[in-house]
């Protein structure tokens, strides 16, 4: 028998979805082909999507989990726009995700899941595979189970064990598709399940058959290959962004040469930073599973107050409920630094999903005049320079810290460079040993700061009063004078004020004055960046500017602001940072929000851009 053609193409990148029922292992698969992809040396975005429901029956739409994957031989600041690849274990993945695949982008479905119970699970009133929808795309029908089950006769498990290893099947296929060794995979299973021999054996040979499956089909006449990314040289690694943000806590901690105390209430899409955390006692950290979030940031509150660099974490709801001990810090003037990876929606709301929601919250969600610091990572590899930056703060200024990071940029990972070391600054803490004066000062300032010095408890002649109520200027006693009152709080918000001096300036990218400024925080970072790129690359008069730092502004802003004639600010919210900079700045600016639990795409900043430049 003559040996089938096939044809290998060179492209620039590809982007991947794999989508099935929650428990189908498409994150783990997801995973894998990303560390395959880092590995190799392409850059690299991915977006975790998790089920609304995670206890939702399989086969249903509430239930779809997916991961999605954009690799390439350039910089990429996104996990894609349209899919070239979907692939979809039942009719919900299908359903859910088919709109995003590009015309003729091809499908790989398993069809032992594609049955009459599951197509009216998922509103299909025929099958999709035959009746003529999916005609304009190039469909790949497999039956997985089926496939598995013959390759696993010979494997001592359940058939509904063996049913597990249909992940890795898919897996192999997309490996022979776009010409990826197996080895880094099958590494992975030797060291996951390394009691588990069975299971090891059962999920290579499904790889190898899913990967021998996709060299023998007549379907699959062409692979595609993407080449190496050049990258700045270095040592990378691929990372998602809650445990880059937890490495860039353990460095601060390293560089203040302080211990590092985590207390909090695990919480949906927070948790991470408590399990990973609690992984590195050996680095002096200790980690505090609270009861509930109050206790969890009290237990902070004490650890600030006793010498640590204190943090806690959260997302919206939970941060609610730390509000009045946020207070404590505040008044208080103890260095906390507080994570708020946020999620979508008010109450539980959407914990699955991405939201910019709680940027009001961070700034305005306290009693009283009550400011603190609010700082926002942009990407999953930013995460660890966020995470230094905010204990920095804390610490030399003896300031809370508000860190908003979100469910895209937690979930999601990218390559990230591993930092010198030797070339991170140290932090200088403002920690005393002894009093000058007669008597201690508490509240007695650093003139260029305005922070106050860090008494630890026990060490002599530096007793002083803690606690919740008005503090006298100077000596710290409690005061009810009103003009006290009044100078305290001016105080307060003077010191956040004056961090603008020991922070950076913004950078432009793109056109340093002109038609149209798009104005970006946190998660939009990635797909505002690429949609300026290319309207750059169109002839549009377009600029970019990121805000890490929210409060204080940089200072900057304001001249940046009144170079262009007008200014965009897409938000995963209904306009919060727009109020916020209408209301400082006096300047119009043109809202684009949406609140659906997804993060922009490229195409979608892009189009807004090209509106708004027409309607010019």
């Amino acid at each position: 028998m003559a040996k089938r053609e096939i044809n290998s193409k060179e492209v620039d990148l590809i982007t991947i979805r794999f989508a099935g029922d929650s428990g189908d292992g498409m994150q783990l698969t997801g995973n894998q082909f990303t560390t395959n992809s880092a590995l190799f040396g392409n850059d690299i975005a991915t977006l975790p999507d998790f089920p609304a429901e995670i206890r939702a029956p399989q086969g249903t739409l509430a239930g779809v989990s997916s991961f999605q994957l954009q690799f390439s031989n350039q910089d990429i600041h996104t996990p894609g726009d349209r899919l070239d690849v979907l692939v979809a274990m039942n009719p919900a993945a299908l359903r859910v995700n088919i709109d995003d695949l590009k015309p003729n982008g091809m499908i790989i479905a398993n069809t032992a899941n594609y049955t009459n119970k599951n197509f009216n699970l998922a509103s299909y009133e025929t099958d999709p595979l035959e009746d003529g929808t999916l005609d304009s795309y190039k469909v790949i029908k497999v039956n997985m189970n089926e496939l598995v089950n013959t390759a696993l006769e010979n494997v001592d498990l359940p058939s509904k064990m063996k049913s597990r290893s249909t992940n890795m099947f898919a897996l192999g296929i997309l490996y022979w598709i776009y010409e990826r060794k197996l080895d880094s995979t099958i590494e992975f299973l030797n060291q996951k399940f390394k009691s588990k021999p069975q299971i090891i054996e059962a999920n290579t040979i499904a790889l190898k058959a899913g990967y021998n499956y996709g060299d023998t089909i007549e379907a699959i006449r062409t692979t595609y290959r993407v080449s190496q990314a050049k990258l700045n040289k270095g040592t990378y690694r691929n990372i998602m962004g809650n445990e880059c943000l937890t490495l860039g806590l353990i460095a601060a901690a390293n560089k203040a040469k302080l211990d590092l105390f985590f207390g909090g209430y695990p919480i949906t899409p927070a948790s991470d930073i408590l399990h990973i955390l609690s992984k590195y006692k050996n680095y002096g950290i200790k980690t505090f599973q609270a009861e509930d979030e109050i206790a969890g940031i009290c237990s902070v509150l004490g650890a600030a107050f006793a010498g640590d660099l204190a943090v806690t974490a959260s997302s919206g709801p939970g941060i609610a409920l730390k509000g009045e001990a946020m207070g404590l810090g505040i008044i208080t003037e103890l260095p906390l630094v507080i994570i708020n990876i946020q999620r979508g929606g008010p109450s539980t709301g959407l914990p699955t999903k991405t939201e910019q929601s709680d940027l009001n919250q961070a700034m305005f969600g306290r009693n009283g005049e009550c400011p603190a610091v609010v700082i926002a990572a942009q990407s999953a590899s930013d995460c660890f320079d966020t995470a230094f930056e905010a204990c920095r703060i804390a610490l030399e200024f003896m300031v809370p810290v508000v860190l908003l990071s979100d469910g895209y940029i937690a979930n999601g990972s990218e390559p990230w460079k591993l930092p010198d070391l030797d070339k991170i600054p140290e932090i200088k803490t403002k920690i005393v040993k002894n009093t000058k004066d007669e008597k201690y000062l508490p509240y007695k300032r650093d003139e260029k700061t305005l922070s106050r010095d860090w008494a630890l408890p026990g060490t002599p002649g530096l007793e002083h009063r803690i606690g919740g109520l008005e503090k006298a200027a100077v000596s710290g006693n409690v005061s009810y004078d009103a003009d006290n009152h009044d100078y305290m709080v001016k105080l307060r918000q003077d010191k956040i004020d004056v961090i603008a001096d020991f922070i950076p300036e913004l950078e432009i990218y793109g056109n340093p004055k002109g038609e149209l400024l798009v104005l970006s925080w946190g998660g939009t970072y990635g797909a505002c960046r690429a949609a300026v790129q290319k309207a750059n690359e169109s002839n549009m008069s377009v600029a970019h500017i990121n805000l890490k730092y929210i409060n204080p502004f940089p200072k900057n802003l304001a001249e940046i602001l009144l170079k262009f004639n007008k200014v965009l600010i897409p938000e995963i919210n209904l306009g919060q940072l727009s109020t916020i900079i209408r209301s400082k700045f006096l300047i119009d600016t043109i809202n684009f929000n949406r609140v659906s639990g997804k993060p922009y795409t490229t195409t979608d900043i892009y189009e807004k851009i090209e509106q708004v430049i027409k309607e010019s």
